[in-house]
């Protein structure tokens, strides 16, 4: 199973977690968060991110998820990195959440791909024409 790291602006990732939680009625396993406060320090930060990902990694990889790309979070995510075994994507989401942890029993790459077009899928324009079909469900 991939692990997730999801690493954040503050309680970001937490209400990213329990908001999946409450999708998928239980709190997914191998799942942690990072919260980065604007007093922390990205060096003294950097270990304890590192530690997470030797804990999520059960020989399968892990997948860390980041908010928004070029802020501290993602600058400490993209040190995490190492290709194939752990990779990373910014702009996270609950549908990219949601996407990652119903595909994670498939391997790194292909999680990877459909945590994208989770994101990607889950950016719509509401109106009335989608209106209209959540009244009739």
């Amino acid at each position: 199973m991939i692990g997730i790291l999801i690493v954040s602006h503050g309680a970001f990732g937490e209400a990213l977690i329990h908001s999946a939680s409450h999708v998928l009625g239980k709190r997914p396993l191998q799942v942690q968060q990072l919260g980065v406060t604007v007093h922390d320090d990205p060096a003294a930060i950097l270990p304890q991110a590192q530690e997470l990902v030797r804990q999520l990694d059960s020989g399968e990889g892990v997948l860390v998820l980041t908010d928004i790309l070029g802020a501290t979070p993602s600058n400490i995510a993209t040190r995490l990195l190492a290709p194939g075994r752990v990779e990373g994507l910014a702009g996270a989401s609950l549908p990219m959440l949601i996407r990652a942890l119903t595909y994670r029993e498939e391997p790194l790459a292909a999680v990877v791909q459909k945590a994208v077009s989770g994101g990607c899928d889950g950016v719509i324009r509401l109106n009335s024409e989608i209106r209209n079909a959540a009244n009739r469900s």
